[in-house]
């Protein structure tokens, strides 16, 4: 799918003039940030003015894309491939069992079951419904949405079960019984807020949430954490843990492991730093790690992977590198408490710590090189750290699932893991592997939901404003050639560290590929295929790098014939959706339609909406003068102009998105609409951040931004 799909993958530099001399324009500065905002009402979310004004849209952007004469078996064909049965089931484990949350035409509120690791390497594996949340829906009257659930190791009897109405990221918060399969009538229960609960034992747990007035940071999330015993009210659980109003948040995790038990409490001071402290015989000892390092124990062990350089005596440690240590140097306490690390990893110009995993012996790395998977086991042996490379699928994506239970004080799965390969043109394999052997078993192949005869992918490479090359994906449909006459997509995202990697999706195959579209993924500075240093790049005020980049990519497919200006479409979510309306407004010429979907657009009251201030880290403060300067060059609602020619744009959100707020793409909207541009608008009352919040609503809003994008950049006819 476009956006939907891409968003769950969904949380980069620079410019290439045309190829005929014409010179990139840096973008102009916004007016100053005093001028009163007359759309400041459609930031109230369930104002009837405001939603009558959201229906009226719905109504009008409804009629013109349902006209498109291929909406409804775009639509119906988009459904049945994510309602399919011949889709993999992806697990986790949790001791003897492995679980799974499944959605079809049948559960489209989903089931959570469970199976064993016998069955599941049956063609039809036998599952297990442990919570039916349709059911429960029915039963309840809600429109309950599964989030996830959390059980105490090692028996995995008590689970806490988040739900949601709408997909919002607000849950209700209750206790299940996986034995009997029942909630608990008397058990632990919140009502709807931004909560997390933490198993202690199975009479307290730890809960972070709305406690009241003073409770909750600057970003609405919790800054106290309580210990809470069963039967005890609320209101007197004890206080284990508090951060300050000005922290994101503040969390707390428990390693179980027998022997390495530790309690681990966190403040996250910004989107990209954290101050942790160990719980040791009752009092907090703060331990001495880098503050934007990524950790995690490993019994005896601790990983530390490095987002800044690290000087260690004489050596540098730079970022991006895995390091290992002993976990008793960190746990003594500071001064004495700093590790001394050794390398396990260390980053290239090309290559990347994507992510790692351990089994009980063993750390997996899943690498990039020039964006392209690899995996690699490090061990000790002979006295020293010791590297393999696995030979492992290539060059799409690879996603390491370890079945150790490192609760389990013995586990016959302890080196196993399972392996997931996709590209562009290759579904999804389930492979099972072991550390220190080279065979991958096939469990589960998933079959093709578009037919990619002909079709062939392409990595290139483009120069930007300031010299950085940026690699990007093209994926050729059939018999397509370099004319200059191919209706073609471009994604990008650019923000967080969030690499792009290569995915396979029906939904973009059946919808765009199978049509003639040629699809593009940029992989602009900002995200993390090259590291903290790719991301850092676009940090704050560096973010218009990641816009030239992606404007260098779209020159350059305009250059080489892929495609024209005309027939170009942009499409983002979230940070992407800020991403293609900036670059809409700074290069308009370059592209024939604009899709900015779940978007940041007011950069200057983004901070106070919702979890807007969160990401000050990533964006900067626009209440700082020096930060709005920067900001106001590109905050697309204080930037876009009545005489500017701009190409069609399609704008979504989601009323029930409380992490980015709707007011954006509606004041967005409502702007454009009154200066004379050709704006379309959905939202959709549910789904929350991932814009639905079951396959009927995802199929539905897919097709119609794919109805947008057929009618404007490849005509009536296809």
């Amino acid at each position: 799918m476009i956006a939907i799909s891409l968003l769950k993958r969904c949380v980069g530099a620079c410019l290439l003039a045309f190829s005929f001399g014409a010179l990139a324009q840096a973008p102009a500065p916004a007016p100053a940030p005093t001028a009163a905002d007359p759309y400041l009402w459609l930031e109230a979310v369930a104002s009837e003015r405001a939603l009558d004004w959201v229906r009226e849209r719905n109504a009008e952007t409804q009629a013109k894309l349902q006209a498109w004469p291929h909406y409804a078996a775009t639509r119906d064909a988009i459904r049945a491939i994510l309602d399919s049965r011949d889709r993999i089931a992806t697990v986790t484990r949790q001791g003897d069992v492995l679980l799974n949350f499944w959605r079809d035409d049948a559960n489209p509120r989903g089931l959570w079951r469970s199976t064993t690791l016998a069955e599941y390497r049956q063609a039809k594996p036998a599952w297990q419904t442990l919570l039916d949340v349709d059911a429960l829906a029915r039963a309840e009257g809600e429109n309950w949405v599964f989030k996830g659930a959390d059980c105490l190791a090692p028996d995995y009897q008590h689970c806490l079960i988040r739900l949601s109405r709408g997909g919002a990221d607000a849950v209700v918060l209750r206790e299940f019984n996986l034995r009997t399969q029942r909630f608990v009538d008397d058990g632990f229960k919140l009502p709807e807020a931004k909560s997390r609960g933490v198993w202690i034992n199975p009479d307290e747990i730890y809960v972070a949430t709305d406690f009241g007035p003073g409770s909750l940071t600057a970003s609405g999330y919790a800054r106290q954490i309580k210990r809470w015993r069963r039967g005890q009210p609320l209101s007197e659980a004890g206080l284990a843990f508090e951060g300050s109003a000005e922290d994101v948040g503040v969390w707390v995790s428990l390693d179980l492991t027998p022997g390495h038990q530790r309690t681990v409490f966190t403040r996250s001071l910004n989107f990209h730093s954290r101050a942790h402290a160990l719980l040791l015989e009752g009092k907090l000892q703060p331990l001495a790690l880098p503050v934007d390092a990524q950790f995690s124990f490993w019994r005896e062990r601790v990983l530390v992977e490095l987002r800044s350089d690290l000087q260690q005596g004489e050596q540098l440690l730079p970022r991006g590198a895995l390091l290992v240590a002993d976990a008793a140097d960190l746990l003594r306490g500071q001064p004495q408490g700093v590790p001394n690390y050794e390398v396990l990893f260390t980053p290239t110009a090309t290559r990347s710590l994507a992510g790692f995993s351990t089994t009980r012996d063993r750390v997996l790395l899943t690498l990039l090189d020039q964006v392209a998977g690899q995996l690699e086991e490090r061990y000790w042996a002979d006295g020293r750290w010791q590297a393999r490379v696995v030979p492992a699928p290539s060059p799409g994506t690879l996603a390491v699932t370890p079945l150790h239970d490192p609760n389990l004080a013995q586990d016959l799965l302890a080196e196993q893991y399972l392996l997931s390969y996709v590209d562009f043109l290759t579904p999804n394999r389930q492979l099972l592997g072991r550390a220190g052997s080279d065979a991958l078993e096939t469990l589960q192949s998933q079959p093709p939901f578009f037919d990619s005869t002909g079709m062939r992918v392409e990595q290139r490479f483009v120069l930007s404003k300031d010299g950085t090359r940026i690699p990007y994906f093209i994926v050729w449909p059939r018999d397509a050639k370099a004319d200059g006459r191919n209706p073609t997509l471009m994604y990008g995202y650019g923000g967080f560290r969030v690499s792009q990697k290569p995915f396979y999706s029906g939904s973009v195959g059946s919808a765009w590929l199978a049509r003639g579209g040629v699809y593009v993924v940029a992989n602009i500075r900002g995200g993390g295929e090259f590291g903290p240093a790719w991301h850092q790049a676009a940090l704050r005020d560096k973010r218009q790098n990641s816009f030239d980049d992606f404007a260098a990519v779209a020159e350059d497919l305009i250059a080489r014939r892929v495609t024209q200006a005309s027939q170009l479409g942009i499409s983002g979510g979230s940070q992407g959706g800020l991403l293609t309306a900036t670059v809409m407004l700074q290069r308009p010429e370059l592209f024939g339609a604009v899709v900015s979907q779940v978007p940041l657009l007011d950069m200057q009251r983004y901070h106070r909406l919702l979890a807007g201030a969160s990401w000050v880290a990533e964006y900067g403060n626009p209440d700082l003068p020096a930060d709005w300067a920067f900001l106001s060059r590109y905050s697309p609602y204080q930037n876009v102009k009545a005489d500017a020619k701009l190409p069609p744009v399609l704008f979504t959100t989601s009323t029930r998105d409380d992490r980015v707020h709707p007011g954006h793409a509606r004041k967005m909207a409502a702007r454009m609409i009154e200066q004379g541009h050709r704006v379309s608008y959905l939202e959709n009352i549910e789904g929350g951040h991932g814009l639905a919040a079951d396959n009927a609503q995802r199929a539905a809003t897919s097709a119609l931004t794919y109805a947008f994008l057929w009618q404007q950049l490849g005509g009536e006819a296809r």
